[in-house]
């Protein structure tokens, strides 16, 4: 049999997919396209936003057609909605919500005990492993066991590693609805996460993102930056990306010293979200525009120009033009090298769903549109500043014949490279040569061409 994967949505969403993959590689299954058609496609689905629902509804109608049975979980993943999704073809869809996404690790051996993938028995297996974890439950603690489940021997989608530290969240900001799908905070014990780094190393990998809901809220025996003094006394020569942080974190002492260290990548995403203070109480957000802008400048301080990005909402319930202006001379002040913007969405069960005084969809569309005119300035200009100089990159895929191959460069800069050797598997040196102009031969993706560095 063969099985197909399609994940919407954060890095964790990606390293659990990565992990069931893994499963079913182990497993004796191959793995394939959805597009060409499968025995079984898994859908791994994100309820951040409605146009991630959108679209996974999309893929699922399209993967139904295409595939003998479709296996939907994730954060948007919720029963009762077969009949509207699938129509006819409801027997051939089966849904395990989110919070059982770990059992489909154990899927693979019952489907090579029966021999088929087939909607009904699938449905019989999913229905009587969400009742045994549900007699096993205790009610009175939420173990993080079944959350770190997900620790792939090998990764299928992505050159580099992925390992999971965190999940949930203990906020309830005003629009966000990960609290309601992932439940509350939770850590894997840092010895346990020093292990699995460990063995990451020891296979070959040259870096490893550590992906969480919420960094600021690690509490495995240690906060994030004991975690990440441990991690770095523990390990000889593994790199570490950090995956989305708050602000308040790059205000903390520890975090800035260890953040310090050659081996943490130059790479900084930062959970913004607004540069209105208005709108940053609106939201249940607990920092300030002016901790933002102290935040940033710490991490200049840490690190030699690093890569810095953030996460903005436009047209949160309240947000005037003033406040829109704020927050758009916030990201120029700052000089962000990327800016991920995107529309206010009212999402069920989250306190901004009621709110009132709502912007007008179209207008805070076109607030994204100026932020990402803003951000493509920005990562040009940030390019620019790299020209000639080398980096540590890892290749993130195969070369096809003289088209260039792609890296990415240890500050997050996508360079494609050219060359009669194919770049090594790990991490190399790379000389940053030219900007991406649009006419250098089919690297419009990169944000620049570079060349393995020579000696």
């Amino acid at each position: 049999m063969n099985a197909a994967f399609y994940t919407l949505g954060c890095k964790l969403n990606q390293i659990e997919t990565e992990s069931i993959a893994d499963a079913f590689r182990r497993g004796g299954f191959s793995l394939v396209s959805w597009e060409q058609g499968a025995d079984l496609a898994v859908i791994n689905t994100c309820t951040v936003t409605s146009r991630a629902e959108q679209k996974a509804r999309r893929v699922i109608r399209l993967a139904l057609s295409r595939c003998k049975t479709v296996l939907l979980t994730g954060c948007s993943a919720r029963s009762g909605e077969e009949a509207a999704l699938a129509g006819s073809r409801a027997e051939r869809l089966v849904i395990i919500p989110g919070t059982a996404k770990d059992t489909l690790l154990d899927l693979p051996r019952f489907l090579a005990d029966t021999g088929k993938a087939e909607g009904r028995s699938l449905r019989a297996w999913a229905a009587e492993r969400l009742r045994a974890g549900a007699e096993n439950a205790d009610p009175e603690k939420k173990t993080p066991k079944r959350q770190f489940r997900f620790n792939p021997s090998n990764f299928s989608f992505h050159s580099r590693a992925f390992l999971k530290i965190q999940d949930g969240c203990d906020r309830s900001c005003a629009y966000c609805r990960v609290p309601l799908v992932r439940g509350r905070s939770v850590s894997l014990d840092a010895a346990e996460v020093l292990a699995r780094l460990r063995d990451l190393e020891t296979r070959g990998f040259d870096e490893a993102v550590l992906t969480a809901v919420n960094l600021c809220q690690y509490e495995g025996g240690r906060n994030f930056a004991g975690l990440l003094e441990l991690l770095l006394e523990g390990t000889e020569r593994i790199a570490l990306r950090l995956s989305s942080i708050d602000p308040a974190l790059a205000l903390d002492d520890a975090f800035i010293r260890a953040a310090s260290d050659r081996r943490i990548r130059p790479h900084f995403h930062l959970s913004v979200q607004s540069g209105s203070d208005a709108v940053l109480a609106a939201m249940g957000r607990p920092y300030t525009r002016d901790s933002v802008g102290r935040a940033v400048s710490r991490l200049r301080e840490a690190k030699d120009d690093p890569f810095i990005a953030c996460d903005i909402i436009t047209g949160f319930p309240g947000e005037d033009e003033g406040a829109f202006l704020e927050t758009r001379a916030l990201c120029g002040e700052l000089d962000f090298a990327g800016i991920h913007a995107f529309p206010f969405s009212r999402r069920p069960g989250t306190r901004a769903f009621s709110l009132k005084n709502r912007v007008p969809e179209r207008l805070a569309v076109l607030r994204v549109g100026e932020l990402l005119a803003l951000s493509r300035t920005g990562r040009r200009r940030y390019a620019g500043r790299w020209l000639g100089k080398t980096v540590e990159a890892v290749r993130l895929g195969e070369q096809k014949k003289s088209l260039f191959c792609a890296a990415l460069a240890d500050n997050y800069l996508k360079v494609g490279i050219k060359s009669d050797r194919l770049p090594p598997r790990g991490a190399f040196l790379c000389e940053l040569k030219a900007l991406n102009g649009g006419d250098n031969g089919g690297t419009e993706n990169f944000d620049m061409t570079g060349e393995i560095a020579r000696g």
